[in-house]
Parts: C-alpha cells; sequence; structure tokens
C-alpha cells in the first residue's frame, strides 16, 4: 500500500482482530475435534462475546421438533416445535430470531450447511450490537458445517434427533438421501420422507450440475427391507448413470437394465426422472408408473404436468418419450408418491388427487414462508386430513423455479 501525500510504502495491516481469533480457534482445531468436544467448544467460545446458556437444538427425522443436543457446557432445554416457537421461526426461516428478556435478549440463530436448514443455536446475551450479530451469524455458519462434517464419525447427533425407533429399512432409506434442502437463487428444492421412521421403498435424489438441476423421486414395490434394498439399487443405479452426463432417456435404461439383473421380471421401481435448466425454465420430464406432477402458480395448482406414461423401472420398457414443459419464474412443481392419494380415510374412501390439489391451494391463500417451511406445513395438513394414518410410503418433493443468475455471489464487493 502506498502512502499518497507521503510517497512511501506502508505495509496492509494483517494483524488478526478479535472475531478472526475467535473464529480461527474453531477452524483451527476443527480437523482434530472429537464430536464430544463441539458442544464444549462453542460454549467457550460464545462465552467469550458474554454469551451463555447455549443451546444446539436439532431437527427430528419426522421435522416436528427441535430437539436438544446434550452435551458438556451446553444448556439442554426442552424439544421446540418446529411449526410455532422462536426456534421453529429461526429454522424455517433462516433468519435471526431476537426475543427481549427481563434483562437480556435471547437469540436463535439457524445453522446453515449451505442452504440446508441444519437446525438452531440459542444463547443469551445481556445486549446484542451490530458486531455481535455479525460475528455470531458467522460462528453459527462455521458451527453448522462442523456438525454436518463430524456427523459422519459419530452416532451422538443421530441419536439426539431419533423420538422414536427408527426399523432397519428407514435407517438405510435415511442414508441414502441428500440434503433435505437445497436454495440457489435460482431455484430451491425440498423434500420429505413419511412414515420418517418407518419408510422403506421411497427416496428422492437431486444435483446441480452447472444449470441442470438434475432431480429423481422414486417408490421401490412391497415393504421392509426388500423395498429398502431395492431403492438402493435404484437410487445407485441414478447417481451413477447421472455422473457419467447422460440424457434421461439413458438414466431410466440404466436404471431399469440395473433393477431387472438384480432382481428379476416380478420387481420394479416407479419413478420421475426431471432435467430443470434452471436459466431458462426449461424442463424435460420422464414418468415411469408415477401420478402426474402437479404445476403450481401464484399458490394454486394450474395443471397436472402429463407426459407420456413410461413402464416402471425393472419392466424392461421402450425408450421413454420425454415430455417438455417451460415453467414461469416462481413457478412451484410438486412431486409426489402414491402413498398420499391412495390412503383410506375415514369412510373408506381413497384420499385422491382432487383433495390433494384443494389442499395445496387451501395453503396458497397463506403468506409463503419458503418451499421447505410450506412444504412441511403441507405435509402436516396431508396427515391430518388422513386422520394421521400413513399406511404406506408418502413423499413429497418440491421445486421452485425462479430464474437469473447467481455470479455476483462470485464477484468480491
Amino acid at each position: 500500500m502506498v502512502n499518497q501525500a507521503m510517497g512511501e510504502e506502508i505495509p496492509e495491516d494483517r494483524s488478526e482482530g478479535f472475531g478472526e481469533r475467535l473464529l480461527g480457534v474453531l477452524l483451527d482445531r476443527a480437523p482434530h475435534l472429537p464430536p464430544q468436544l463441539i458442544a464444549p467448544l462453542i460454549a467457550e467460545e460464545v462465552a467469550r462475546i458474554g454469551g451463555r446458556e447455549v443451546s444446539i437444538l436439532l431437527q427430528d427425522y419426522a421435522q416436528e421438533l427441535l430437539v436438544p443436543l446434550p452435551g458438556r457446557k451446553l444448556h439442554v432445554s426442552q424439544p421446540q416445535p418446529v411449526m410455532d416457537s422462536p426456534a421453529g421461526r429461526a429454522f424455517l426461516r433462516g433468519r435471526v430470531v431476537e426475543v427481549p428478556q427481563a434483562h437480556s435478549v435471547r437469540m436463535y440463530l439457524p445453522l446453515l450447511d449451505g442452504s440446508d436448514q441444519v437446525g438452531v443455536m440459542a444463547l443469551t446475551l445481556d445486549a446484542v450490537g451490530a458486531d455481535d450479530r455479525r460475528l455470531l451469524r458467522r460462528l453459527a455458519g462455521l458451527v453448522a458445517d462442523l456438525l454436518v462434517t463430524k456427523n459422519a464419525y459419530t452416532d451422538q447427533f443421530f441419536q439426539a434427533r431419533r423420538r422414536e425407533p427408527m426399523n432397519v429399512a428407514a435407517e438405510i432409506q435415511w442414508s441414502l438421501l441428500p440434503p433435505l434442502s437445497m436454495s440457489v437463487p435460482q431455484v430451491e428444492v425440498a423434500g420429505i420422507l413419511e412414515p420418517a421412521y418407518r419408510v422403506a421403498g421411497d427416496s428422492f435424489d437431486y444435483a446441480l450440475n452447472d444449470d441442470i438441476l438434475h432431480a429423481a423421486l422414486i417408490d421401490a414395490m412391497g415393504h421392509g427391507l426388500d423395498a429398502a434394498t431395492m431403492a438402493t439399487v435404484a437410487i445407485g443405479a441414478y447417481r451413477h448413470a447421472r455422473r457419467m452426463f447422460i440424457d434421461l432417456a439413458e438414466k431410466y435404461a440404466f436404471m431399469d437394465d440395473a433393477i431387472s439383473r438384480q432382481f428379476g421380471p416380478d420387481h420394479f421401481v416407479t419413478a420421475q426422472l426431471m432435467h430443470l435448466n434452471i436459466a431458462t425454465g426449461e424442463m424435460k420430464l420422464v414418468n415411469a408408473g408415477h401420478p402426474a406432477p402437479l404445476l403450481i402458480r401464484d399458490g394454486r395448482v394450474v395443471q397436472q404436468l402429463e407426459s407420456a406414461t413410461t413402464l416402471p423401472v425393472g419392466f424392461g420398457g421402450e425408450v421413454p418419450r420425454i415430455g417438455e414443459h417451460t415453467l414461469q419464474r416462481g413457478d412451484r412443481v410438486l412431486y409426489y408418491t402414491d402413498g398420499i392419494i391412495e390412503e383410506h380415510v375415514t369412510g373408506g374412501e381413497l384420499f385422491g388427487e382432487e383433495r390433494l390439489t384443494r389442499c395445496v391451494n387451501r395453503l396458497g391463500e397463506e403468506p409463503s414462508e419458503g418451499v421447505r417451511a410450506d412444504l412441511r406445513r403441507l405435509s402436516h395438513l396431508l396427515k391430518r386430513e388422513r386422520d394421521g394414518h400413513t399406511s404406506d410410503d408418502a413423499t413429497l418433493f418440491m421445486i421452485e423455479w425462479r430464474g437469473g443468475a447467481a455470479d455476483h455471489l462470485a464477484a468480491l464487493d
């Protein structure tokens, strides 16, 4: 750096500030930090800025509660409802929530791994200023990354999130899933599996490769371990095909061959395979025996996205016909498995597509809180409408297309 007045070289100041030192400790120790020491280190870091009563709240598998992570120096509170609590508002909206108390402020900071909400960090400060908010927001980001990274090395986080016993098939299915939500400026996705602790044959997967969002929703026939095994092969074959950068028809053929070779002619998997160009809104769709997805515009279902139905995966279908649709900015597409509409309700009748459409439209009359929050509200509404029954796997997967670009995020101000 040059002093313009004196013409002298003045070195740039690269010394550590307080905030950098605080965050740097977490970054420096993270590679070697045992999972059980995450809690005391976080509590110690928060204490350095005057914080206390630190809680780490993780989402339970049914996506109904935020449950406290036990740990040394952590304040272990009661589980907080996702839908009606300050912690839940921070979690669903991805924004800090501050609750004034008698002589302090209780802060709830979303723990975001990328754009997927991991949980919430709660703490109490005597007073909150702009510097506190900035530093704590960045600390919460590091904490989220640390929790996700260390999750692969321990069962402690899984155990904290479980509110009831989980069967082996569900254990397999949860291990298959990508993050339950993703949000970038051009597109947002979210998914939900039911019943969370007994799901077997349903699954979904997605990946964003350059401007193409790839997504798949599957439903393997049967129940229990047989269905979970088939779903594992189907998702594995899908990912393998996707990573070879082949088109939709070839993906279908690859999955079909994998299922038929492994399980024989009497087994099948229904599927929806999709490509969405997030720059243009052009969507391509293969429907292999699934209900047609719903196009939602301005909060209301405007049509089913029909495409020529292909035989389910495993039946050796011919080359599939690909449906093509062009989305408008703000459009949502709702994919679902037949467990949603084929559940029997009071009186013995099927739940049906018309009732699903009415539920979507009813929620569309309320202010949107984002795809993930809205999908959760829809899931809970559907469960109430089905009198709490979910006798078969029931999966929802929603995409919202916004368009535009994200190049500005790669440029320093």
